[in-house]
């Protein structure tokens, strides 16, 4: 690839009477003498825009000989005595005769290859700023009111209670081991003999006489059903041409050195990928579904008791020794409490040990929020 150099001349601006533009060529500023210093930003030079593409510099290069040379000089130093500027292959201050010293400071290189700042934005014109403060206002306002009202609905009071009435309610439901008629897939089932169960347990539900088997739709599979060509429109990175990329260098005494070269250039383009894919289709799967019998817990009988500020009891049922019994049961507990008004508030324990702590006209210790909810009752 052909590499192609240019040397790019920059410019600086004289602080001491506005000058612009001045080329770096000139240590002194040619309107009033004074020399370009460090302080400031006489040190600073301006080297032009560059093609956003190429990174190409939009100035044109140095071709007069004495200002190559002058580039060639290496970089300025500033007088350590007076600061004024001198090119870099002479040993005394051209403005004030001092020697170079140890001491003498270079000016700060720019770095090309990090993208240029960008420019301020442009100040918008004023906007009404009532609809967005309100707008602000108004979320404000509204989470603020969120977080005092869950304080306040949070917030707990104790009242004393009393207990108003008690009420259970107790069921046995007698449970047969009975024989039924069941469909089962055939190859699921296999025969057990039952077992009957004795004083309500010990069963064994079996299963017995495998009869009536039919060959019914059990389900679908998905099987294969030749080939289709299937293309899919993708994008792939190829090379078109070439284009033109720069470097740029900043060689410290306000001119820069432009290094370009031509690279391979890449373009994405479309094309189809076809390949040969296997096509599927479903198809039904049949199996035996066959009658057997077998064993279930059915309900024979149901007996109720239930009672108000009282000691729990079962209902009386007699079972056989093939049969079981299963119970359940509900407690409530009904609470009044004042809180400017009187106000009613159920229990529901869970069991016959928390329910018999309760008696009617006993008092308690109620926990209640703001917005009435109760969290806690204590028996007193």
């Amino acid at each position: 690839m052909a590499r192609r150099t240019r040397i790019i001349e920059g410019t600086w601006n004289c602080t001491s009477c506005d000058t612009k533009s001045i080329r770096a060529r000139h240590k002194r500023c040619p309107q009033c003498n004074n020399p370009r210093e460090l302080t400031g930003k006489e040190s600073e030079f301006d080297f032009g825009g560059v093609d956003a593409a190429s990174g190409k510099s939009l100035r044109e290069g140095v071709t007069d000989a004495a200002a190559l040379e002058l580039a060639k000089a290496g970089e300025d130093w500033f007088c350590a005595f007076c600061g004024a500027a001198t090119r870099g292959d002479t040993t005394r201050c051209k403005h004030c005769g001092a020697e170079r010293t140890d001491d003498a400071k270079a000016a700060p290189r720019q770095a090309f290859d990090e993208p240029p700042p960008l420019p301020p934005p442009r100040p918008a014109k004023p906007k009404r700023k009532a609809p967005v403060l309100l707008a602000l206002g108004s979320l404000f306002l509204c989470c603020l009111g969120s977080g005092v009202f869950g304080l306040w609905a949070n917030k707990t009071h104790e009242f004393p209670g009393e207990v108003t009435g008690t009420a259970w309610k107790r069921t046995v439901v007698q449970e047969r081991f009975t024989r039924v008629t069941k469909q089962g897939w055939r190859n699921e089932l296999r025969a057990v003999t039952p077992r009957l169960p004795v004083d309500g347990t010990g069963e064994v539900a079996g299963v017995a006489n495998i009869r009536d088997c039919v060959s019914i739709q059990r389900g679908t599979r998905r099987v294969p059903d030749g080939t289709e060509r299937v293309c899919r429109t993708k994008s792939r990175k190829v090379a078109c041409g070439s284009e033109e990329k720069c470097r740029r260098k900043d060689m410290g005494n306000g001119f820069m050195e432009e290094v370009c070269e031509d690279v391979t250039k890449y373009c994405r383009e479309s094309y189809e990928d076809c390949q040969n894919e296997t096509r599927y289709r479903r198809e039904p799967v049949y199996a035996d579904q066959c009658t057997y019998d077998t064993h279930e817990w059915k309900p024979l009988t149901r007996r109720e008791a239930s009672g108000t500020d009282d000691a729990p009891r079962w209902p009386e049922l007699a079972v056989g020794a093939a049969d079981r019994l299963r119970r359940e049961e509900t407690y409530t507990v009904r609470l009044r409490y004042e809180d400017d008004g009187a106000h009613e508030h159920v229990l529901e324990p869970e069991d016959e040990r928390t329910f018999l702590v309760w008696k009617k006209g006993q008092g308690a210790r109620l926990t209640v929020t703001n917005l009435g909810t109760v969290e806690k009752v204590v028996p007193l």
